[in-house]
């Protein structure tokens, strides 16, 4: 069975999005491990509660990002992790990190990429005037939410929304779309061919 390592820096919604479909059978996996760069991470007492191991690994006790990036990796092996995914992971994860987890690293942005990359991307597609916003679950290469793309939800940006509102309705969808993805890749049935992700049959 695949274990999940869960990268969280906050309330993990998407963990607990992930971990529910993992004990519920919709993913074939176990959560061997939720880790966070945060100790006071509200994420970490709701895995705890689901009873899952946790571990804090505090950015600020290492010097460099390769460093801290390292630790990181290090339990991540520990726990026999096979897949690993960021939620809400608030760190720029460094080359040698992406390069030992290559293809094994996924990642949940919300806003439709390549639009709106980066911080406040709920912001970004309001302050541009989009009709249409979303949520993308892609794998994680080296460039800042550029990787190869495995799905998609469309959600429509109405008149009077607020960033607040407009993050709600895109984060119904990230809890729909992160586990959808999770679940065709532990049953192999994504290949990656350049920067297209393609989903094979049963």
């Amino acid at each position: 069975m695949s274990t999940l390592g869960i990268l969280i820096s906050g309330r993990g919604s998407n963990m607990m999005a992930l971990a529910d479909a993992c004990a519920e059978g919709r993913i074939r996996a176990r959560v061997g491990l939720v880790l966070s760069n945060v100790a006071g991470a509200p994420g970490l007492a709701e895995a705890g509660r689901r009873g899952i191991e946790t571990l804090v690994i505090d950015h600020r006790a290492s010097r460099t990002r390769d460093e801290h990036d390292g630790k990181v990796a290090q339990a991540l092996r520990e726990s026999r992790v096979t897949l690993v995914c960021l939620a809400g992971y608030m760190r720029l994860l460094g080359p040698g990190f992406v390069k030992a987890f290559e293809g094994r690293l996924m990642n949940i942005h919300p806003s439709l990429l390549p639009a709106f990359p980066g911080l406040d991307a709920q912001r970004q597609a309001l302050e541009h005037g989009v009709k249409v916003s979303g949520a993308t679950v892609h794998y994680v290469n080296e460039s800042l939410d550029a990787g190869p793309i495995i799905l998609q939800a469309a959600v429509p940006v109405e008149p009077d929304d607020t960033e607040e509102t407009l993050s709600a309705r895109i984060l119904e969808q990230e809890h729909r779309i992160y586990p959808e993805a999770v679940s065709l890749h532990v049953d192999n049935r994504l290949r990656i061919e350049g920067r297209q992700v393609r989903v094979t049959g049963r």
